[in-house]
This record gives structure tokens, C-alpha cells and sequence, in this order.
């Protein structure tokens, strides 16, 4: 992935704070399914969806909800191991879709899932990148890498100098 494109991909990413109103109307539409205990099931989602927030930053992805019980969770690029990405006829219809980031040793609770974003394949591309490592040129290990390549090149130059030219 070239630099230019992965900040892009960082920018819009990391834009992302909330889920569509189309996760309302999903969590809407499948509470209605229960017939007479819609109100029930739509009270819990009601608030869930209204309390829910993500945040992309560079050291990695956090993500929180509740009113009465709140929860948090905090995931690391290197923490992560493998994601998901899944989305229901219905999910398909109103255009959103569920990416589920999986840790290592942590079990059920340490997954983390994105839910109600219309971005799901950047999302998941951009944390595919973050888990390989991809670098911008603003880190540290950027910058070294340039350095050490400007010292190889001066190398290369002064070998090529100082070799005698054969004669052709």
C-alpha cells in the first residue's frame, strides 16, 4: 500500500465516531420480529445505539457504550489477530455491516466489534495494514528506515567511486 494511499485510508478511518442511523432501523426492524416483546428488545437497543462510540487513533481502536452498565474496551494494533467481517441480508440492505477483531487468549470478551458502519472494507483494510505493520513517514521507524537507506545509497555511490573502471 503506497503512503499516500494508506493516510487516506487513515483519515477516513480514523474519521469514523459513531454508527449510521441505519443501525437504529436495523436494531428497529429486528426487534420488531418479536412481536409483542418489541418494546422489550428495542428499550436496550435504544440505548445502546444512542451511547455508542468509536475512536481510531494511532496507537489502535477503542470503542464504548451503556447508560446504566457502561463498557469500554481498548485494543491495541498489536493485540489483534484476525477480523471479520460479516454482514446479514438485512445488514446488506440498509448498507451496513459488522467487523469483529479478534485477540489472542482473551476469549469472547476481549473481541471487539464494530457495529452499523458503512465503511466496513476500510476499515478492515486499514486495520489489516495497522496488524502488518505499514508505517506513515511521521514514526519513528520511518524515519530511521529513510536514514539507513541514505546511508546505503552514500555507500553504494562512494563503492562505485572509489572501484576501478575496467576498461571495455
Amino acid at each position: 500500500m503506497i503512503d499516500s494511499e494508506f493516510n487516506a485510508l487513515r483519515a477516513k478511518v480514523h474519521a469514523i465516531a459513531k454508527p449510521q442511523p441505519a443501525l437504529f432501523t436495523y436494531y428497529l426492524l429486528t426487534s420488531l420480529a418479536l412481536l409483542a416483546f418489541a418494546p422489550l428488545a428495542l428499550v436496550p437497543l435504544y440505548f445502546r445505539y444512542h451511547t455508542l462510540w468509536y475512536r481510531f487513533t494511532d496507537e489502535g481502536v477503542s470503542m464504548g457504550y451503556g447508560v446504566l452498565f457502561r463498557r469500554e474496551l481498548q485494543l491495541t494494533y498489536a493485540r489483534m489477530q484476525d477480523i471479520h467481517l460479516s454482514q446479514n441480508i438485512l445488514e446488506r440492505w440498509l448498507g451496513i455491516g459488522t467487523l469483529t477483531v479478534q485477540t489472542a487468549g482473551s476469549g469472547e470478551g476481549g473481541n471487539l466489534r464494530i457495529v452499523g458502519v458503512r465503511e466496513v472494507e476500510a476499515i478492515r483494510d486499514y486495520l489489516y495494514a495497522r496488524m502488518r505493520g505499514i508505517r506513515t513517514e511521521s514514526s519513528p521507524e520511518a524515519s530511521a528506515d529513510l536514514v539507513l537507506a541514505q546511508i546505503r545509497d552514500a555507500l553504494n555511490a562512494t563503492a562505485a567511486a572509489l572501484s576501478p573502471k575496467r576498461a571495455g
